[in-house]
Protein backbone atom coordinates (compact mmCIF):
# COMPACT_ATOMS: atom_id res chain seq x y z
CA UNK A 1 0.00 0.00 0.00
CA UNK A 2 1.20 3.50 -0.96
CA UNK A 3 1.49 5.79 2.26
CA UNK A 4 1.47 9.66 1.80
CA UNK A 5 3.46 11.28 4.11
CA UNK A 6 2.35 12.58 7.70
CA UNK A 7 3.50 15.47 8.90
CA UNK A 8 5.21 18.33 7.40
CA UNK A 9 6.18 18.43 4.16
CA UNK A 10 9.81 17.45 2.41
CA UNK A 11 12.29 19.74 2.48
CA UNK A 12 14.71 20.85 0.30
CA UNK A 13 17.83 18.45 0.48
CA UNK A 14 15.98 15.60 1.42
CA UNK A 15 17.07 12.44 -0.59
CA UNK A 16 14.18 10.75 -2.40
CA UNK A 17 13.98 8.03 -5.32
CA UNK A 18 11.89 8.15 -8.42
CA UNK A 19 10.17 5.32 -9.57
CA UNK A 20 8.69 4.62 -12.76
CA UNK A 21 8.78 2.66 -16.22
CA UNK A 22 10.99 4.86 -18.61
CA UNK A 23 11.76 3.95 -22.45
CA UNK A 24 10.21 1.43 -21.84
CA UNK A 25 10.51 0.19 -26.01
CA UNK A 26 14.22 0.43 -25.56
CA UNK A 27 14.68 -1.11 -22.14
CA UNK A 28 12.86 -3.64 -19.71
CA UNK A 29 9.92 -3.30 -19.18
CA UNK A 30 10.76 -3.38 -14.97
CA UNK A 31 10.01 -1.18 -12.88
CA UNK A 32 12.93 1.30 -12.24
CA UNK A 33 13.61 3.58 -9.54
CA UNK A 34 16.66 6.56 -9.77
CA UNK A 35 18.07 8.15 -6.50
CA UNK A 36 18.17 12.50 -5.74
CA UNK A 37 17.45 14.63 -3.81
CA UNK A 38 15.10 17.62 -3.61
CA UNK A 39 16.63 20.73 -4.90
CA UNK A 40 13.58 23.61 -4.76
CA UNK A 41 10.73 23.60 -3.14
CA UNK A 42 8.79 25.12 -6.45
CA UNK A 43 9.34 24.48 -9.81
CA UNK A 44 9.68 26.49 -13.13
CA UNK A 45 9.26 30.28 -12.70
CA UNK A 46 8.49 29.70 -8.82
CA UNK A 47 5.19 27.69 -9.54
CA UNK A 48 4.91 26.35 -6.06
CA UNK A 49 2.57 23.29 -6.90
CA UNK A 50 5.85 21.50 -7.56
CA UNK A 51 9.11 20.85 -6.60
CA UNK A 52 12.43 20.23 -8.39
CA UNK A 53 14.36 17.13 -7.85
CA UNK A 54 17.76 15.79 -8.96
CA UNK A 55 16.74 12.19 -9.53
CA UNK A 56 17.42 11.47 -13.26
CA UNK A 57 13.75 10.96 -15.25
CA UNK A 58 13.16 9.80 -18.66
CA UNK A 59 10.15 9.50 -20.99
CA UNK A 60 8.05 6.76 -19.20
CA UNK A 61 8.54 8.27 -15.47
CA UNK A 62 5.87 10.49 -15.51
CA UNK A 63 3.37 9.49 -13.37
CA UNK A 64 5.71 8.11 -10.76
CA UNK A 65 5.65 7.88 -7.53
CA UNK A 66 8.55 10.01 -5.35
CA UNK A 67 8.96 8.94 -2.22
CA UNK A 68 11.21 10.09 0.96
CA UNK A 69 13.64 7.74 2.86
CA UNK A 70 10.90 6.22 4.58
CA UNK A 71 8.89 4.99 1.43
CA UNK A 72 5.77 7.81 1.68
CA UNK A 73 4.89 9.09 -1.42
CA UNK A 74 5.99 12.88 -1.54
CA UNK A 75 4.76 13.72 -5.10
CA UNK A 76 4.51 12.06 -8.31
CA UNK A 77 7.06 12.59 -11.23
CA UNK A 78 6.14 14.71 -13.55
CA UNK A 79 8.78 16.20 -16.31
CA UNK A 80 12.32 17.11 -17.01
CA UNK A 81 13.41 20.13 -18.66
CA UNK A 82 14.37 20.09 -21.95
CA UNK A 83 18.04 20.35 -22.40
CA UNK A 84 17.84 21.17 -26.06
CA UNK A 85 15.54 24.13 -25.41
CA UNK A 86 17.48 25.57 -22.63
CA UNK A 87 20.97 25.39 -24.40
CA UNK A 88 19.41 26.63 -26.95
CA UNK A 89 18.10 29.43 -24.53
CA UNK A 90 20.88 29.67 -21.99
CA UNK A 91 23.92 28.04 -24.06
CA UNK A 92 24.51 25.80 -20.92
CA UNK A 93 23.19 21.55 -20.88
CA UNK A 94 21.16 21.65 -17.94
CA UNK A 95 21.14 18.19 -15.77
CA UNK A 96 19.18 16.53 -13.82
CA UNK A 97 16.44 19.10 -13.44
CA UNK A 98 13.47 17.36 -13.10
CA UNK A 99 9.77 18.45 -11.47
CA UNK A 100 7.23 16.02 -9.75
CA UNK A 101 3.44 17.72 -7.94
CA UNK A 102 3.81 18.24 -4.39
CA UNK A 103 1.85 15.30 -2.94
CA UNK A 104 -0.54 17.93 -0.87
CA UNK A 105 -1.95 18.63 -4.29
CA UNK A 106 -2.67 14.97 -4.69
CA UNK A 107 -3.77 14.74 -1.04
CA UNK A 108 -6.37 17.34 -2.11
CA UNK A 109 -8.10 15.76 -5.29
CA UNK A 110 -8.44 12.42 -3.32
CA UNK A 111 -9.82 14.49 -0.98
CA UNK A 112 -12.13 16.36 -3.20
CA UNK A 113 -12.71 13.24 -5.09
CA UNK A 114 -13.78 11.17 -1.31
CA UNK A 115 -11.08 8.79 -2.03
CA UNK A 116 -9.79 7.76 1.52
CA UNK A 117 -5.54 7.84 1.61
CA UNK A 118 -3.28 6.36 4.69
CA UNK A 119 -0.39 8.41 5.98
CA UNK A 120 2.64 7.07 6.89
CA UNK A 121 5.83 8.27 9.46
CA UNK A 122 8.56 9.94 7.87
CA UNK A 123 10.78 8.55 10.75
CA UNK A 124 12.35 5.70 9.53
CA UNK A 125 14.58 5.12 6.29
CA UNK A 126 14.57 2.21 4.46
CA UNK A 127 17.52 0.75 2.64
CA UNK A 128 17.22 1.40 -1.03
CA UNK A 129 16.49 -2.45 -1.82
CA UNK A 130 13.25 -2.13 0.31
CA UNK A 131 12.03 1.20 -1.63
CA UNK A 132 11.79 -1.50 -4.98
CA UNK A 133 9.65 -3.83 -2.82
CA UNK A 134 7.62 -1.24 -1.43
CA UNK A 135 7.29 0.71 -4.80
CA UNK A 136 6.53 -2.80 -6.94
CA UNK A 137 3.55 -3.29 -4.76
CA UNK A 138 1.75 0.00 -5.66
CA UNK A 139 3.26 1.57 -8.80
CA UNK A 140 1.97 -0.13 -12.37
CA UNK A 141 2.63 1.12 -15.56
CA UNK A 142 -0.16 2.41 -17.77
CA UNK A 143 0.19 2.66 -21.67
CA UNK A 144 -2.44 4.75 -24.27
CA UNK A 145 -2.75 3.24 -27.58
CA UNK A 146 -4.11 4.77 -30.84
CA UNK A 147 -6.21 2.23 -33.01
CA UNK A 148 -5.43 2.73 -36.78
CA UNK A 149 -8.57 3.68 -38.83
Amino acid sequence: MAYSRSGKGIRAGEDILAFGYPLKSVLSGELKGTKGMINALSGLHNDTRFMQMSAPVQSGDSGGPLLDQAGNVVGVVTAKMDAVKMAKYTAHIPQNVNFALKASLVRDMLEVKDIDYETGSSKRELKTVDFFDKAKQFTVLVECFQLAD
